[in-house]
């Protein structure tokens, strides 16, 4: 499995845009075009379904070699054959969600500002999402913090952070120039006309 290092290209399937009858088409065609680490977020549904869905997206990401992640689901990472979750700021702390995952699992923690993102440093996730940048339909009770502390949190934060909020092909080489390393794009992917095209373009402007 790809390091979490090394992923540049963090992608999101989230159901409140792909139906899960087209989540393997999509995990498909958002490999293809190079996405570095995928996650599951399916908000509002039941154990059961999200377990469904994981478990035909695990496979093609354990082929590709790729990491898999669940949204807000530590507990069924292992059943599910995922590689780690996420956590929100409210939702658990990295040592319980680690706990439930299993100790070998990657946990990722949503960050909403400088200050948030010095604190994790306590909890060491593996990597941190770091915004919503800029306004996005997916988090829309989150006031955007903007691209201004990108370079402080860079300097601050030694292990990966993963820019998200808004960030689309067209602005990314902006977040880029800020000091952006690695991307969260969700909507952006999901609802092109060609997600691997877009997909592949978008990683382009991400630094090597």
């Amino acid at each position: 499995m790809k390091p979490i290092t090394d992923c540049k290209l963090y992608g999101i399937l989230d159901t409140g845009y792909v139906p899960a009858e087209s989540m393997t088409a999509m995990t498909s065609a958002l490999i293809a075009g190079g996405v570095d680490i995928l996650q599951l977020r399916a908000k509002g549904k039941m154990p059961e379904d999200i377990l469904s869905m994981a478990r035909e997206i695990s496979p093609l990401c354990r082929a590709a070699g790729i990491p898999f992640i669940l949204n807000d689901h530590p507990a069924l990472v292992r059943e599910a054959g995922a590689n780690g979750a996420h956590v929100g700021q409210d939702d658990m702390t990295v040592a319980e969600a680690r706990k439930l995952a299993g100790s070998d699992a990657l946990i990722g923690k949503s960050t909403h500002s400088l200050e948030q993102a010095q604190a994790s440093l306590a909890e060491n996730p593996d990597y941190i999402g770091f915004g919503p940048l800029f306004p996005t339909p997916t988090k829309p009770d989150y006031t955007p913090i903007g691209t201004s502390d990108l370079g402080a949190v860079h300097q601050l934060i030694p292990f990966p952070i993963f820019c998200i909020g808004g960030i689309t092909r067209k602005n990314l080489a902006q977040v880029v120039a800020y000091g952006a390393r690695r991307a969260v794009i969700v909507s952006d992917l999901l609802l092109a006309p060609d997600p691997t095209e877009q997909a592949a373009a978008c990683k382009a402007f991400l630094p090597g």
